[in-house]
C-alpha cells in the first residue's frame, strides 16, 4: 500500500543528485577578475593572448588566481580587488589599443562545476551592486532628423528623375518643393509618391509658383519613434559588450525611456561617459564661396548664410559649411584607433561599407581642390574634427580623421562610432550607484531572513509533528535545493524580491505538509490503521494542495504579466517554487515516509 516502484525511488534520488550539484556554484561567492576582449574580428581570445597577459602580470610579479579563455575572451581572476587594479593597467599595455579590457566579478566555482555548466544565479543590481540609469530619449530630434532626411531625399529623386525645380525647402514638419509650372509639379508628384510611400503630397498655388508640400504620414512618424527607441536599445548593448559588462539590464521602459542596468561594474564614471555619449560622424562639403570674412563673422554671430552652419574647428578658427551631409556614421562597419602616418598624431582610422565608399568615392571624385569637413556631434554640439583639402579621388572605404586628439579621445571616438550611432540624442535623467558594500549586506539580510523563518518553522514542525514533522522540514530542504538548482539552470537573476518569493515558496511547501499531516491524524482519530491513515492523508489531501497551488500560479502569472522589473523576478521565483514544491511535498516526502514505514507489514502508531 505505502511502497514506492524502484524507478520512483531512482528518479527522485537522481532530482535530488542533480538539484545539489548545480546549488553548489553558489556558495562559491565572486572574486575580481578582468575581462579582455577583441574589438575587432580579426583579433582572437586565443592561447598566444593568454600567455602574453601572463607573461606581463609575471614580470609585475602578479599571480593571478586563475585565468581561463571562455566565449570569446580571457578571464582573469585576482584575489583582491587592489591586485586586480594593478594588473589592469599592465594587461592594458600588454594587450594594446586592439583589446578591451574590463573589471569585472566573475563566480569562484571549481573549474569541474564549471565544465558541466554548473554556473551560480546572476545577482541583481540590488545584491551585486553596480549602476542603474533611466535615460531619456529626445523623440523631438528623432523626428527632425526623419524629416531632414526626406529633405536630402526629394533632392535626390528630382534629381534622378531629371525634373527641375525651383528649390526644396523644409518649414517645421513639411517639406516645400517649389516647381515653375504644374506639368513639372504633375511629374514629380508621381516619382515623390513611388520613391517615398510614406510622404503625404498636397498641391498648392501662390503667386503664381506651383509647390508640392509634403508631410510624413502618422504611421510612418510612429514607426520612426520606435525605430529611434529600437536602435538607442542596440546601440547600448553594443557599448556595454565594449565595456566587459556581464548579464547587463537594457529594456524599455515606456514609449521614450531606456532602463539600463549594470550589475558588478566596478569603474561607474566610465560606464556614465560611455552610455551618456551621443557621438555621431558627418561629413559634409565647406561652403568656400561663402567663407569671406563677413560671412564667417555673420556666422559666428549666428546669422550664417542660407543652406550653411558654423562651425567651430579644434584650432580655435570657424569654418561654414553646408547644411546638407554627404555621408553620416550610419555607413561605418569599424572604426579603431591608431595614429596619423605623417604627423604621427592620434587618429581614428574607419572602414565603410559598400554604399559609403561608393559615396565617399563619388563625393572626392566630383571635388577635387575643394575642403571637405569631417563633424563629430555629441549631445546635439558638433565642432569640426579636421577639413582636409581633397587632393585625388579616394577608394577603398577607408577614411582616417584626426586633429588635436589624445589617444584616450582616439579610443573612446572610435568605440562609439563602432558601436553604432544613436537615432536619438538621450539624456540620463536618473542615476543610481549601489555598491558592493550595500550588495553583501542584503544577501547578507536575505540568506538570515530565510535561515531565520526555515529555523522557526523546523522546530515548530518538529515539536508538533514530531517525525511526520522531521520528514517535512527534509521535504522542504529538497524544495530549497530544487528550487535554486531550477534558477540556476536557468541564469535568472536573482534580486531581492527574488529571496522574498523564496521565502514565500517555502512558506507555502510547509503549508502543504502541514495539510497532509493534518489529514493522516484525523484518518486515525476516524479509526483508520496506520497504514491506512497514510494512504488516505497523502491521496485526501492532494486535491487541496493542488487547488491551492493552482491559485497561487494564476497570480503568479498576472505578476509577470503585468508586472516589470523586480515584479517580474518576484514573479518567476514564485513560479517556478509552485512546481517544486508539488514535487517535495507530494512526492519527496511520500517517498520518505514509504521508506520508513512502508516496508513494516504492523505499525502499532504513527509519530504524528
Amino acid at each position: 500500500m505505502n511502497r514506492y516502484p524502484l524507478w520512483k525511488y531512482t528518479i527522485i534520488a537522481i532530482a535530488m543528485f542533480v538539484a545539489t550539484l548545480y546549488t553548489l556554484p553558489n556558495f562559491f561567492g565572486e572574486v575580481p577578475a578582468l575581462q579582455v576582449s577583441p574589438v575587432r574580428a580579426t583579433l582572437k581570445a586565443d592561447t598566444a593572448l593568454q600567455t602574453r597577459a601572463s607573461e606581463a602580470l609575471a614580470a609585475a610579479n602578479i599571480a593571478p588566481v586563475a585565468s581561463v579563455l571562455d566565449a570569446g575572451s580571457l578571464r582573469m581572476r585576482f584575489a583582491d580587488t587592489d591586485t586586480q587594479l594593478r594588473a589592469k593597467d599592465i594587461v592594458e599595455k600588454a594587450v594594446g589599443d586592439g583589446y578591451i579590457v574590463a573589471l569585472n566579478l566573475v563566480s569562484n566555482s571549481p573549474a569541474w562545476l564549471t565544465s558541466i555548466r554548473a554556473l551560480p544565479m546572476y545577482l541583481g543590481l540590488d545584491l551585486r551592486g553596480g549602476v542603474h540609469f533611466l535615460l531619456q530619449i529626445d523623440m523631438k530630434a528623432a523626428l527632425n532628423k526623419k524629416v531632414e532626411g526626406y529633405v536630402n531625399e526629394l533632392r535626390t529623386t528630382l534629381r534622378e528623375q531629371k525634373i527641375a525645380s525651383a528649390g526644396v525647402t523644409r518649414e517645421g514638419m513639411t517639406v516645400i518643393v517649389r516647381f515653375r509650372d504644374a506639368a513639372t509639379r504633375e511629374k514629380a508628384s508621381v516619382a515623390i509618391t513611388k520613391a517615398s510611400p510614406d510622404l503625404s503630397l498636397r498641391e498648392v498655388e501662390e503667386g503664381g509658383e506651383f509647390r508640392l508640400i509634403a508631410s510624413v504620414r502618422p504611421e510612418a512618424l510612429k514607426r520612426s519613434q520606435e525605430f529611434a527607441l529600437q536602435q538607442n536599445i542596440t546601440t547600448l548593448r553594443n557599448r556595454v559588450n565594449e565595456l566587459g559588462v556581464a548579464e547587463p539590464v537594457i529594456q524599455q521602459q515606456g514609449a521614450d525611456r531606456i532602463v539600463v542596468q549594470l550589475p558588478g561594474v566596478q569603474d561607474t564614471a566610465k560606464a556614465k561617459e560611455l552610455l551618456g555619449r551621443t557621438a555621431a560622424l558627418e561629413v559634409r562639403m565647406v561652403a568656400e564661396d561663402l567663407s569671406d570674412v563677413a560671412s564667417l563673422q555673420a556666422g559666428a554671430a549666428g546669422n550664417p548664410p542660407f543652406g550653411t552652419e558654423y562651425f567651430s574647428e579644434r584650432n580655435g578658427g570657424g569654418l561654414l559649411v553646408r547644411r546638407t551631409a554627404v555621408l553620416t556614421g550610419e555607413r561605418i562597419t569599424d572604426a579603431q584607433p591608431g595614429f596619423d602616418g605623417q604627423t604621427g598624431e592620434p587618429a581614428v582610422h574607419i572602414t565603410l561599407d559598400g554604399q559609403g565608399s561608393r559615396i565617399f568615392q563619388q563625393v572626392t571624385r566630383e571635388n577635387v581642390n575643394k575642403r571637405m569637413a569631417i563633424l563629430l556631434i555629441e549631445k546635439g554640439k558638433a565642432e569640426v574634427v579636421t577639413a582636409p583639402v581633397i587632393r585625388t579621388e579616394i577608394g577603398g572605404g577607408r577614411v582616417q580623421i584626426s586633429g588635436r586628439m589624445t589617444t584616450a579621445e582616439a579610443r573612446d571616438t572610435s568605440l562609439l562610432l563602432r558601436a553604432g550611432a544613436l537615432a536619438a540624442p538621450m539624456e540620463i535623467i536618473e542615476e543610481r550607484t549601489v555598491g558592493p558594500s550595500l550588495g553583501a549586506d542584503n544577501i547578507a539580510k536575505g540568506v538570515s531572513s530565510t535561515l531565520v523563518g526555515m529555523l522557526l518553522v523546523t522546530v515548530f514542525m518538529c515539536v508538533y509533528y514530531r517525525f511526520f514533522g522531521v520528514i517535512s522540514v527534509a521535504a522542504l530542504l529538497a524544495n530549497m535545493l530544487l528550487l535554486v538548482a531550477i534558477l540556476s539552470l536557468l541564469q535568472a537573476t536573482l534580486t531581492l524580491p527574488g529571496i522574498a518569493g523564496i521565502a514565500l515558496t517555502l512558506g507555502m511547501a510547509i503549508d502543504a505538509n502541514v495539510l497532509i499531516n493534518e489529514r493522516i491524524r484525523e484518518e486515525l482519530r476516524n479509526g483508520a490503521t496506520p497504514q491506512a491513515a497514510i494512504h488516505a492523508g497523502y491521496d485526501r489531501a492532494f486535491d487541496t494542495i493542488l487547488d491551492a497551488n493552482i491559485t497561487t500560479l494564476i497570480a503568479g502569472f498576472a505578476l509577470f504579466w503585468l508586472g516589470s522589473g523586480p515584479i517580474r523576478g518576484f514573479a518567476v521565483t514564485l513560479c517556478i517554487g509552485i512546481f517544486t514544491t508539488m514535487f517535495s511535498a507530494v512526492l519527496v516526502s511520500r517517498a520518505l515516509v514509504n521508506l520508513s514505514y512502508g516496508r513494516q507489514r504492523k505499525v502499532a502508531s504513527l509519530s504524528v
